[in-house]
């Protein structure tokens, strides 16, 4: 095929070639039919297909095809579950091919930088490690059917306040391990056909026309051979984004940016060949799309139903079992209590939101399960939402059920005395959270706050059941004995929390994101969103369960955690190498048992502390997981390989990934705060960075290489005398004078050290 892309750019007009680079409208790039070439649709959807209907608005948030709408990323992220991300990306994949839509504008992976981002429910995790591997199985999955993805938004894209305009300052290192992490893993182990930009800046420089991050990083670095697509409008000037490496602008600039691009080519300003290769690449994946799509192919909606119900299972996160409330028996009476039990909070606002096939509710899935045995009893508690985030004007974000409806809360509390066990629905409304704007606080609305107290009152066996896309605060946990987090679930969540409830699956998620006690404890908490249209990322490499964990700040719940059914033993930890050098790999195995009577499933998590570094390092991160499924009494061995990754922090000076040599602690748990095996091993670099010292570089730097400083030593004691080789060698052991910088011997040595022994001295040390 490449010849033959060759040749048809040869046979395209220079305004041919300059229109394949934006849009034809707003989902479908632009086709020629004299050179055969197709025009392919993408649309909207990281957890389900958004396709508009015919007719429509042009974004279609107000009318789309009908689709499974799966679980939000962040819930399918407590699910740490690689194969059903695979699974789920699948499906999408048969559905876009059902309805003829060549790629994929998902997954989104950006790190959560704060819990208030509006748009966290579209993303994975606080953690690189954890969003690339899902991100790499999600794209294999969907990719697998023949349809393309767009990995988005890259990058630093933490906020929806001033999305478009904002400057992110990320200094290097903190952009290298935390937010470009969650990125590249997944872009070179899967390869998705395009990668969008984001809206924002990021130091200065929009990451539309930022050339070091859409080729130096994206192309060169990681070996992306797809095209860059911008977020629709994200461009700002079409030459130099052109230039920096952004082949695709969307939606159709209707000719404008077509003739800037046709006139810098005229002028000498933009090179023919550099058009020449963003529209190489456009065509190797508009024919990969046309060639690879099965059109029309019908999917089995009833399949896809119920592995969005099997997925939302796998996710949702027990937090409480306070006297092992559940799981709840059939027999009993139950009071079933929140307007979310029978209009599910089940995805979250913007261009995310599917038209689902079919909408389950846990009223109803609760009573197919205890219908014969139990009895329910219903009431309300709160008033409804507004309406979907996408109809509110500016300022309009509150919610109805922010105020307490007294009359409601009374209903509730008589119910709920009456009944053996008070089943509380509550969480975010949609207002709350959407594409476009961002939370003000962690609250629930206040009407949900009370009506939880006031249940909580009357009856002490009570469940609060939270439908939310990010953390919330909870004041009132002590008062509850069980709470589920079940995060935005799907069409299908409401059978899955019916199926934990009543213990028909055992709950095996984990929190893929800490929940702070109060916002005030987030580490961006003084950083977010920003001033005057720029938002410092001050907290650097120290986001989430980094910063908890190091600082020592208990939260409410720690980063990886979820209690089971059952329980599970760690036992049996070993490396196959005590000792490795950077370049090889080492293999962590540990045995884990179910000790209890339930079958269920265990993420074991793999952290790595570096013992003793020079540079400042997170307490611990992780750096590989394995979700595995043991019956009662059963034992597995499960086996994580780690590489240099595992152990390297980002050196900017080198501008590479450096390991330190050194010991590292291999810490195995069930969460970043709950480590149950640990053992050491030694990493021993095979790089040595050359120092360069300068006039003020400090005894203390040279003492910490001692090659160097013996060669100092050495210097003075043979042009100087010895005395002089043992003062310097006394002084660099105090505090104080270790901080000295070398043109300090100047004026201590009182003229016998002048200027020009000290460009001798930095001669000999820097060789």
């Amino acid at each position: 095929m490449a010849a033959d892309i060759k040749k048809i750019i040869s046979e395209m007009t220079l305004e041919e070639k300059a229109g394949l680079c934006s849009g034809l409208d707003f989902w479908h790039t632009k086709g020629i039919e004299r050179l055969n070439i197709p025009s392919i649709m993408m649309a909207d959807g990281p957890h389900g297909l958004r396709k508009k209907t015919e007719g429509s608005d042009d974004i279609g948030v107000k009318k789309s095809v009908p689709a499974t709408c799966f679980p939000t990323a962040s819930t399918l992220a407590c699910s740490w579950d690689r194969k059903l991300l695979q699974k789920v990306g699948e499906a999408i994949g048969e559905e876009c091919n059902a309805e003829e839509v060549g790629i994929l504008l998902g997954p989104g992976v950006n790190i959560k930088r704060s819990p208030l981002c509006g748009r966290n429910f579209e993303y994975y995790s606080e953690d690189p490690c954890l969003s690339s591997e899902l991100a790499a199985s999600f794209i294999q999955g969907v990719q697998s059917q023949g349809v393309g993805t767009s990995i988005k938004h890259f990058a630093a894209n933490n906020q929806e306040r001033l999305r478009m305009t904002i400057d992110s300052i990320v200094d290097e290192r903190t952009l290298r391990e935390i937010y470009l992490a969650s990125f590249e893993g997944a872009v070179k182990k899967s390869r998705p056909w395009t990668v969008m930009c984001s809206y924002n800046r990021l130091n200065g420089e929009y990451c539309s026309e930022k050339r070091s991050l859409l080729t130096d990083i994206l192309r060169e670095e990681w070996g992306f051979d797809g095209f860059v697509v911008s977020d629709w409008g994200a461009v700002n000037e079409r030459v130099e984004a052109l230039a920096a490496g952004l082949e695709l602008e969307m939606p159709s600039s209707r000719g404008e940016g077509d003739k800037k691009i046709v006139e810098a080519v005229k002028s000498g300003k933009l090179s023919e060949k550099v058009l020449d290769q963003a529209v190489e690449r456009l065509l190797t994946i508009i024919f990969k799309a046309a060639e690879n799509n099965k059109k029309g192919m019908p999917y089995d909606k009833e399949k896809h139903h119920r592995l969005a119900r099997e997925a939302a299972a796998e996710c949702i996160v027990l937090l409480k079992n306070e006297g092992g409330i559940l799981p709840l028996k059939k027999e009993g009476t139950y009071a079933i209590i929140g307007d979310f039990a029978k209009n599910p909070r089940y995805q979250g606002g913007g261009s995310s939101h599917v038209n689902p096939t079919k909408l389950d509710n846990a009223y109803d899935e609760i009573n197919k399960i205890i219908e014969g045995y139990g009895k329910i009893l219903y009431a309300k508690g709160y008033r409804d939402d507004i309406g979907e985030a996408g109809n509110l004007s500016a300022g309009e974000f509150a919610s109805n059920s922010d105020e307490p409806d007294d009359g409601l809360i009374s209903e509730a509390q008589e119910i709920a005395a009456k009944a053996d066990v008070a089943i509380v629905f509550a969480g975010l409304p949609e207002s709350y959270e959407s594409e476009g704007y961002d939370r003000k606080h962690m609250r629930i609305p206040d009407g949900q706050r009370k009506l939880i107290e006031a249940v909580a009152n009357v009856q002490k066996n009570t469940v609060v059941v939270l439908c939310n896309g990010s953390p919330v605060e909870m004041p009132w946990i002590d008062n509850v004995k069980g709470v589920l987090e079940c995060y935005l679930g799907g069409q299908a969540g409401g059978g899955a929390i019916a199926d934990i409830l009543f213990g028909i699956k055992n709950p095996c998620g984990k929190l893929a994101e800490t929940f702070p006690v109060r916002l005030n404890d987030n580490p961006s908490f003084l950083n977010f969103p920003g001033d005057n249209k720029k938002v410092e990322y001050r907290e650097g490499i120290f986001v989430g369960y980094r910063y908890y964990d190091t600082k020592g700040l208990p939260p409410l719940f720690p980063f990886g955690y979820g209690l089971s059914y059952t329980s599970f033993e760690y036992t049996g930890i070993s490396i196959d190498k005590t000792e490795i050098s950077d370049n090889e790999t080492v293999q962590i195995s540990v045995k884990v048992k179910n000790t209890g009577n339930m079958k269920g499933k265990e993420i074991v998590q793999v952290y790595v502390r570096d013992v003793e570094s020079t540079v400042i390092r997170p307490d611990k991160e992780l750096k590989g997981f394995e979700k595995v499924e043991l019956a009662p009494g059963e034992e597995k061995t499960v086996v994580i390989t780690l590489d240099k990754r595992a152990f390297a922090y980002y050196d900017t000076e080198i501008g590479n990934w450096h390991v330190e040599s050194g010991e590292f602690e291999i810490l195995v748990g069930r969460s970043s705060a709950d480590i149950a095996l640990k053992e050491k091993i030694t990493v021993k670099s095979t790089e040595h960075i050359k120092k360069r010292y300068t006039r003020n570089s400090t005894l203390g730097e040279i003492m910490s290489d001692p090659g160097k400083f013996e060669i100092m030593k050495q210097y003075f004691k043979n042009v100087m005398g010895p005395v002089s080789a043992e003062e310097i060698a006394a002084m660099s052991m105090s505090s104080m004078v270790s901080a000295m910088p070398l043109r300090s011997l100047i004026s201590l040595f009182k003229g016998s050290f002048t200027e020009e022994k000290l460009e001798e001295v930095l001669k000999i040390l820097n060789g």
